[in-house]
């Protein structure tokens, strides 16, 4: 494998710069002094980003933009061997490295790198870990799948021993890393274009807790089933968090405030309990701030600066984002696009006040869709109202002969109230025509389906 020289910069190109991660190492990379520049499909507020700092970026991705000089070429798991710049570079014999492989030369230069995992999650905990380092004025460098309002986006480079990321098992791009501290939220079924099933994706979050050094430290959920065969014969600290089976740190005296934020008492191994209060709803985020506070606590943090970094923590973006108001209906946006994500934002959503709860879903992925398609209807029959998008390809073509009607007819056999319009435009029309004073409207799916709500917002 390559080897990036980082006392002595390179060149460095990658493809689908634009990317969220992808974007955060091509600033990391300019910032040490490399000679950055990428390609993407079309021009967006992360690639203008990277123009500003003086990156250049292609758009269309095409045999010639792979010059010789290059030392090396980064490519994310969307990029295919058909693609021209793949093929070109592979045929000037230039170096090539994954995004993950990438990352774990990152994480080697830090002492104390943390990878945070799980099928979901992982921005929001990886967010409120980077808004506990913040207040604890320890200057990390993060990188964040979302933009964190704190940072006014999703990377921040400093100068100290802490690096924190997100670890995504697709295509086991985590087993490239090299974490100090390593987080596991929870294992699911997902990404099953990739993995054969639950046993597979189990295996490879075992090889990532096995990637922990023994000076190391795993926090890992203690809700997930069997866990244990997760941890046996591991060499690091083990810390668990949990809400419903025992663990080092679980919380009880649960209540919630009318916008569904927690507020709980915090049990932990020697120490006196502690009061936490949240400014993000569900209870789902319960267990990404236990996870937070393991962490934190692991490095020394006050529990003043855990307690008011938390409280001021409103998410970051696409997270049960507020978006707006209109006609006295509430807009909120939300990245949920597996079956339990949806169910935890709805069942949040279920503790605002409101008339009738609409939810605009774009599925994501076929191959998701298809896999799931009984359980996303049951987790979107919690919604008085559902609204179904095009399904939104990714990195995929339709080769399952799956379509949102398909859906849509779940749906509707569960008694619910379900429409489908293959068009955003008549989506916002039909919203307009019904949607009425009280009524709380979620956005969701990881695609574009945020433009619905902005747009009848007007922002």
């Amino acid at each position: 494998m390559y080897e990036i020289d980082f006392t002595n910069p390179s060149s460095i190109y990658f493809v689908g710069i634009g990317g969220v991660s992808m974007c955060g190492l091509a600033q990391l990379l300019a910032h040490v002094g490399c000679k950055v520049s990428g390609s993407d499909r079309s021009p967006s507020p992360l690639t203008r980003t990277l123009e500003e700092k003086g990156i250049t970026v292609f758009y269309g991705q095409r045999y010639e933009n792979i010059t010789d000089d290059l030392d090396c070429v980064v490519f994310t798991s969307a990029i295919h061997p058909d693609n021209p710049e793949y093929i070109a570079a592979h045929e000037k014999n230039i170096p090539c490295l994954t995004r993950g492989e990438l990352m774990g030369q990152v994480m080697k230069q830090y002492d104390s790198p943390i990878a945070i995992s799980g099928t979901h999650g992982k921005t929001t905990t990886t967010s409120m870990i980077s808004q506990i380092l913040l207040e604890a004025d320890t200057d990390p460098t993060l990188f964040i799948g979302g933009t964190l309002k704190t940072i006014q986006g999703n990377v921040r480079i400093g100068s100290s021993e802490y690096f924190v990321t997100e670890a995504c098992e697709y295509t086991n791009s985590f087993l490239s890393f090299f974490p100090r501290i390593g987080i596991i939220l929870n294992i699911e079924e997902d990404h099953l274009d990739f993995f054969k099933d639950l046993d597979d994706i189990r295996a490879s979050f075992r090889r990532f807790a096995q990637l922990l050094p023994a000076n190391g430290l795993l926090v890992i959920n203690a809700d997930i089933p069997n866990y244990q065969e997760l941890i046996t014969g591991l060499p690091c600290q083990v810390v668990t968090f949990g809400i419903k089976q025992p663990a080092d740190y679980r919380c009880d005296e649960i209540s919630y405030n009318r916008m569904g934020c927690a507020s709980f008492t915090l049990h932990s191994p020697h120490r006196t309990d502690r009061q936490i209060n949240l400014s993000v709803p569900g209870e789902h985020n319960l267990a990404n701030a236990l996870a937070a506070i393991v962490t934190a606590d692991y490095l020394g943090i006050s529990d003043k600066c855990i307690q008011t970094a938390l409280l001021e923590f409103a998410g970051p973006d696409r997270r049960f984002e507020y978006k707006g108001a209109i006609g006295g209906v509430t807009i909120i946006d939300d990245y949920a696009h597996h079956p339990t994500e949806i169910r935890s934002c709805l069942e949040a959503a279920g503790g605002i006040e409101h008339k009738t709860l609409w939810c605009v879903f774009q599925p994501h992925t076929y191959t998701r869709t298809k896999s799931f398609l009984k359980e996303f209807a049951q987790a979107l029959a919690l919604a008085d109202h559902v609204v179904l998008a095009d399904i939104f390809a990714a990195r995929e073509t339709n080769t399952c002969g799956i379509s949102s009607e398909d859906l849509q007819k779940e749906i509707l056999k569960l008694g619910k109230k379900c429409d489908y319009f293959p068009s955003f435009d008549e989506i916002e029309n039909f919203l307009l025509e019904n949607c009425t004073k009280d009524d709380l409207l979620i956005t969701m799916g990881a695609g574009d389906v945020h433009k619905i709500g902005e747009n009848l917002l007007g922002i």
